[in-house]
């Protein structure tokens, strides 16, 4: 066997695994919700509301009790591999404190259509889709705020700057850039690190869009929303240094940052006061003019 020949069949063997771990990254079998805020004795309205692609998106409406029209609405969103399922606890909590409410799931996710792929982009893109279609509602346009639970926070933090009517917005473990995560993934899936460039440019090929042009910590500041970023002190799956990045990434003055002791990837909202200071931010940054 000659050298050319053994070098090609290496260049094979490494291409077919930066294949391998490309979509072992990108399987995601949607799961759907188990229950509904029915559950909870609150009631709302399925939707289906359009984004990128000629794709809809299904959610759940939550009308706030009094006087609809002039309360501030949250969007919900949740993580990789969730669905709007994972917010109930969040409706449950601040349903009672008179905001709109639209949780949905974001695409290739839950009751939503599929789109090739999903990624931290379309999510971003995905809540963008999500105000539009919360502005085509009878609500006051000037008070729409968001909250993001990881990948879904990410997305949340991008579509902020480049949706104005995003006022302020809360991150829950949200990562501060795609790679800085995938990264910490590769290193706990012992993926040799040879073969991380690879997998990183064939999975920004495959989004289509440049990592830098949506990781959250470029574009905070270029939001004209405020921000509230929380993060478990013992999180594990997006380390806590991407916190401590995001709000050093932001505009003096823009972020609150809350690092909480002992928490991790999902607990967050468990800790005491959680839900007191999560309601302070929004209804000081979405309070009427």
């Amino acid at each position: 066997m000659t050298t050319s020949t053994i070098l090609l069949l290496v260049l094979i063997s490494v291409l077919l695994l930066t294949r391998f771990f490309t979509l072992k990254m990108y399987a995601l079998k949607p799961n759907k919700h188990d229950d509904t805020p029915e559950k909870l004795g609150v009631g709302f309205e399925e939707v289906r509301f359009p984004t990128d692609n000629n794709k809809s998106l299904y959610g759940w409406w939550i009308p706030a009790e009094k006087d609809a029209k002039q309360a501030p609405t949250l969007i919900l969103v949740h993580g990789w591999s969730r669905n709007l399922g994972r917010m109930l606890r969040y409706i449950q909590h601040l349903q009672p404190l008179n905001y709109n409410l639209l949780a949905f799931d974001a695409r290739h996710h839950g009751s939503s259509d599929k789109d090739d792929h999903a990624s931290m982009y379309k999510f971003g893109r995905d809540v963008k889709a999500a105000t539009q279609y919360s502005l085509s509602r009878d609500i006051d346009p000037d008070r729409i705020g968001v909250i993001g639970l990881s990948i879904g926070g990410a997305g949340s933090t991008y579509a902020a700057a480049i949706e104005p009517a995003i006022k302020a917005v809360v991150t829950v473990g949200a990562p501060a850039h795609p790679v800085d995560v995938m990264q910490h993934e590769f290193k706990k899936h012992h993926i040799p690190a040879f073969l991380w460039w690879l997998i990183l440019k064939q999975i920004e090929m495959k989004i289509g869009v440049k990592y830098e042009h949506f990781a959250p910590v470029n574009n905070i500041a270029k939001a004209e929303a405020s921000f509230l970023v929380i993060h478990g002190e013992n999180d594990d799956v997006v380390l806590p240094s991407q916190g401590e990045k995001m709000n050093a990434a932001a505009r003096t003055g823009q972020c609150e940052y809350w690092p909480i002791s002992g928490r991790g990837h999902s607990d967050c909202h468990h800790e005491a006061g959680f839900w007191e200071r999560v309601d302070e931010f929004f209804k000081t940054q979405l309070k009427k003019g």
